[in-house]
């Protein structure tokens, strides 16, 4: 079992970000810690340690919660940090399915991070948004008023999200196509930013929300088969 050595001050940050992915990739997957313990051979203990603590895993080990959390040790130590994802080779034998309606409002999840595809005057234009679905199914982000986003207002905009794994070179995706309005009710507004998650992530004041109502919602997924 391998023993929970004694961080160095030096070392406690880069750790710490090692520790929060192995966290957030053993959550993505559905497991708890005695699972990732069972399936790496340590103790819940240590594997609780690794997540919470400055912890420097030894390599032998890194491999084995790489394996264990179907990614790779380059992805746990934050190297895929500085490149796309989708950079792994395709799979041998490869499905790719259509997502019904349902399965991309599930997909959609609550909250996350989206595309948005608007024309503008000076041309078309792809922003990442911090994104919340609302009660009916509307998908509701924020900008700056005044802003290039604040523009799409009553045009017909695309609203993308996807998720790629690179260890298995799976990856699905989900449009939405409908018409964004601005919202100017200050209950709605206030409503909004209650049942926000986050604040957006690249800061600032920004304060305007935008509501796209779904017309069109499809979906993709690439799945490796075997035989």
């Amino acid at each position: 079992m391998p023993e929970a050595p004694e961080p160095t001050q030096a070392t406690a940050v880069q750790h710490s970000d090692f520790g929060r992915r192995v966290a957030a990739r053993r959550q993505e997957l559905g497991l708890t810690a005695q699972d990732l313990a069972d399936r790496t051979g340590a103790s819940e203990a240590y594997v609780r340690y690794v997540e919470e603590q400055a912890a420097h895993p030894s390599s032998g080990f890194c491999l084995r919660l790489a394996a264990a959390l179907e990614t790779e040790v380059d992805t746990l130590l934050g190297g895929a940090a500085t490149r796309p994802p989708g950079t792994a080779p395709a799979a041998h034998s490869p499905a790719f399915l259509e997502l019904s309606e349902q399965e991309c409002r599930a997909l959609l999840s609550s909250h996350g991070v989206g595309r948005v595809a608007v024309q503008l005057p000076h041309g078309p234009v792809v922003l990442p948004v911090n994104y919340t679905i609302t009660s009916d199914g509307s998908v509701a982000f924020r900008t700056r008023p005044g802003s290039s986003l604040s523009g799409a207002a009553g045009q017909e905009i695309a609203f993308e999200v996807d998720q790629v794994d690179d260890a298995l070179s799976e990856g699905w995706s989900v449009l939405v196509v409908g018409v964004a309005c601005r919202v100017t009710d200050a209950d709605t507004a206030t409503a909004l930013d209650d049942q926000a998650h986050s604040e957006p992530w690249a800061g600032g004041e920004r304060d305007q929300w935008l509501l796209l109502t779904p017309r069109r919602i499809s979906g993709r997924r690439i799945r490796r088969t075997t035989g």
